[in-house]
């Protein structure tokens, strides 16, 4: 049987596998689809935002303070029965010293310009040291918002990808933030 002689259903049956497999491994490795659930990271995402999580960059560099970035749950977070990943912007790198004070954040003993929170955080939390391999995450609603500073640290391992393009709705479409949120000079001694 020549293929041209091929059956209709089996080319079509050949062809949709192959779209399927070649979707499930461009999800698996490169990027995927997430929405926003909750108002954790207000004003830069609202609720029902879509995003592009690309999963390739962190094979190359670890995660930038700045970043905003997926993850899923923490053992911490599995042991309260939490299933989903969360979403969340880096604050302290592995190594950073973090504190929360009077309304602002320091990292490594320098004040934190913050242009993208909605409020300024009206907790304490800190002075704590972010230990290798780990990451402080924080949502830009400070105050509400489940992040780092009840739970702890997030492990690089966790990190499914970095948030870098809301297509929906289609007024906010757009790339999150650009870079570098912050300069050096700002969070290093």
């Amino acid at each position: 049987m020549s293929e041209k002689d091929e059956n209709p259903i089996q080319e079509l049956v050949k062809t949709l596998a192959s779209a399927a497999i070649l979707a499930v491994g461009i999800r698996a490795c490169v990027a995927e689809a997430r929405f926003i659930p909750s108002e954790s990271m207000l004003p830069t995402l609202e609720i029902d935002d879509r995003l592009i999580i690309e999963k390739i960059s962190y094979r190359f560099r670890k995660p930038e303070r700045g970043d905003v970035v997926v993850f899923s749950p923490t053992d911490t977070l599995k042991e309260q029965n939490y299933k989903e990943a969360f979403i969340k912007r880096v604050i302290g790198i592995p190594g950073d010293t973090v504190e929360v004070k009077n309304g602002d954040v320091y990292v490594n003993d320098k004040l934190l310009t913050e242009k993208y929170i909605l409020n300024a955080p009206n907790y304490k939390y800190g002075p704590i040291k972010v230990p290798e391999g780990q990451y402080l995450v924080l949502g830009d609603n400070r105050n509400n918002s489940y992040d780092s500073h009840y739970w702890g640290f997030v492990p690089l391992k966790n990190v499914i990808g970095r948030a870098t393009v809301r297509f929906w709705p289609p007024s906010r479409l757009g790339t999150l933030d650009e870079k570098p949120l912050y300069p050096e000079s700002e969070t290093t001694e």
